[in-house]
Parts: structure tokens; C-alpha cells; sequence
């Protein structure tokens, strides 16, 4: 089968693999889906890669195979599923609450160290498998199976009410994410970002406020919104040290502010922006196997529009083209279909 690998250095190669057999305790997902992720981005930039694995951690498709050991209600042949893509030991606290990232040994991320998604087919340990709801598309699924998850996560742990304001720095993925999820919810959305498509993404997922942060001293534009106060909950998917800032410094007295995007640092002055103001500031990363479930329930519940998100279309033979255009950080999100 043709496979997406990260070679580093803004480069890939689409290469032919064998396709994969199920072991004991494995699956084999024939992929329909695949979404690109921000966080693919720092494989394809990083330096020249030592280990080559398939690329993807977005994966949703119909069970093709499954091995010995793996009891049906788990899966079967001809389930509609996602993946969480990570594993680990499986005994630990964090792995038997089904936060399987958080291993105490360590984990396994498929699209990573271990193969992922841009490929025909993706073998995974069976416990790693969510179902699909009927009603949600493949393209929804592998949305959710990371950016869209990572919003929804993040949102359920800075528990947004829907009688609040939350500010969302950053409309890429995950970012345009939590804004739809967030008014989904019924909460205010401000929304922030420095490329005018994407503010104007961010209006038609529903963003109340949109600010250029060029153009505004982004903390005072906020609390002009709330009343002079800020909002009671902020969100930076960006992870830019500036938005960071201003993300907690445009929360309210006794606010929650929230750090979803990845890498990078911020300087904070401690006693204003944090202690005297009894600001808590939380990271989030990604979601667990439940999480990740409620997500997708959610999602069809409220036949919430996910497949919008997904800007541009890709087959495996455009892999070059798609990571170049994903490079520019300026689209919506998107996703190789099989």
C-alpha cells in the first residue's frame, strides 16, 4: 500500500509498504479518513528524521481485520470506528482511567513513533478503538479523533457554563473547534486571530466578537467586550508566547485561563497576571478513550457541523501539495480521503 512518511526538513515521501496483519489483541482499520493536525506540522518542519513511521494521527474508517483474542463487542469486522491514537502499558491508573498518553511507562502515539493514518490501512491494539455514531461522517471522526477532540477537551476542563465569555486565541483547527463546540455549549465567543480568512471562518462558526490582534491591544479590546472585567474563561491554541499572555491577562478576577497549543514558552508576571487577581491558569492536552466518546456523542446529539471545518481535500498522491498549503498555517483544516 502507498503510506505518507515525514522525512523532516519540510519534506515526505509517499512510499509503498507492506499492508498490515493483525497480531493477537489487534486491529486493522481500512482508513476512509485522515485528518492533518497541526501538530503533524512539527514532524514535517523538525530535523531529518533517524526513524521513519507512516504519518496521521486522525484516523476513522471501517474495521478490516481483527485478530486473535479481541472479543466482538470490541470490535468486528465492518465497524465504523475511530482510533485514540495512543498506547501505553494498559494496567496503570492513568491507562485504566483511559488516559492512556499519560502512561507511567510511557506511551505509544500512532502517526508518531509508532505507524499512523495516512495510509489504506492502520493496525492498532484493539483497546485503542472507539466506535463511530452512525450519524457522524467518517471526515467528523477523524476531526475528532484529534483537533476537534483537543477543543472539546479543553472546554470540559476549564468547565465552560453557557452564561460566560470565553476568549479563543488562535482560529486554526483546534482553535475554530472550540469556537463551534463552545457556542454549542451557549457560551459568548470572542474569537482571535492574526489572518483575516480565519476570523472570517471563525464568524461563520458562530464567533460573536472577532479582533485582529495586529490591529488592537488585545487585552483592553477584550474587556471592552465584558464590561471592563475580561472573560471568565480563555482558551490559546496558538501557542505564540504574545497570545499567551494576553490570554491570561484578559481573563477577569478569580477567571480561568487555559494553554492547548504545543511547545513554545510565555513570561508572566506571576504576582499581577496570576496571585493577585486569583487567576488559575490549566493545560490541557488532547483527551482521554471516554473523552474522546463524549465528544463524538456530543458532536451528533447536536448534529454540530464538523465536516465545515475541513477546508481542503486530499487523495494520498497529493501528499506533497497538501503539507505544503498546510505549511502556511492561513487554511481551514484538511483531510486525505480514501
Amino acid at each position: 500500500m502507498k503510506a505518507i512518511v515525514f522525512l523532516g526538513e519540510r519534506k515526505l515521501e509517499l512510499m509503498d509498504v507492506p499492508d498490515p496483519t493483525p497480531g493477537p489483541d489487534e486491529v486493522v482499520i481500512e482508513i476512509k479518513a485522515s485528518g492533518m493536525c497541526g501538530s503533524d506540522l512539527h514532524q514535517y518542519r523538525g530535523p531529518k528524521k533517524d526513524t521513519l513511521n507512516i504519518a496521521g494521527h486522525e484516523p476513522c474508517g471501517v474495521i478490516a481485520a481483527v485478530g486473535a483474542g479481541v472479543p466482538e463487542a470490541l470490535a468486528k469486522v465492518g465497524d465504523r470506528v475511530m482510533d485514540h491514537h495512543y498506547s501505553g502499558c494498559g494496567v496503570c491508573k492513568h491507562c485504566a482511567s483511559g488516559w492512556s498518553q499519560m502512561c507511567l511507562d510511557g506511551a505509544i502515539v500512532y502517526g508518531g513513533v509508532g505507524d499512523g493514518a495516512h495510509a489504506k490501512f492502520m493496525k492498532a491494539p484493539a483497546h485503542t478503538i472507539v466506535k463511530l455514531p452512525d450519524a457522524l461522517s467518517f471526515k467528523t471522526g477523524a476531526a475528532i479523533s484529534c483537533g476537534t477532540g483537543t477543543a472539546y477537551g479543553a472546554l470540559k476542563r476549564v468547565d465552560l457554563a453557557g452564561d460566560e465569555t470565553i476568549a479563543i486565541f488562535g482560529q486554526g483547527p483546534v482553535g475554530l473547534s472550540a469556537t463551534q463546540l463552545a457556542k454549542a455549549m451557549g457560551a459568548r465567543v470572542i474569537a482571535l486571530d492574526i489572518s483575516a480568512d480565519r476570523r472570517e471562518l471563525a464568524k461563520q462558526f458562530g464567533a460573536d466578537e472577532v479582533i485582529d490582534p495586529m490591529s488592537n491591544d488585545v487585552v483592553d479590546a477584550i474587556r471592552e467586550l465584558t464590561h471592563g472585567e475580561g472573560a471568565q474563561k480563555t482558551l490559546d491554541c496558538s501557542s505564540n508566547p504574545e497570545a499567551r499572555r494576553a490570554a491570561v491577562q484578559s481573563v477577569r478576577t478569580w477567571g480561568t485561563a487555559c494553554f492547548v497549543g504545543e511547545r513554545g514558552d510565555v513570561t508572566l508576571d506571576v504576582s499581577n497576571d496570576l496571585l493577585r487577581r486569583q487567576v488559575t491558569l490549566v493545560g490541557s492536552w488532547t483527551f482521554s478513550k471516554n473523552g474522546q466518546a463524549d465528544c463524538a456523542e456530543f458532536v451528533a446529539d447536536r448534529k454540530i457541523d464538523v465536516d465545515s471545518l475541513f477546508t481542503h481535500e486530499f487523495t494520498l498522491d497529493q501528499a506533497e501539495e497538501a503539507y505544503k498549503l498546510f505549511d502556511t498555517q492561513t487554511t481551514g483544516k484538511g483531510v486525505f480521503l480514501m
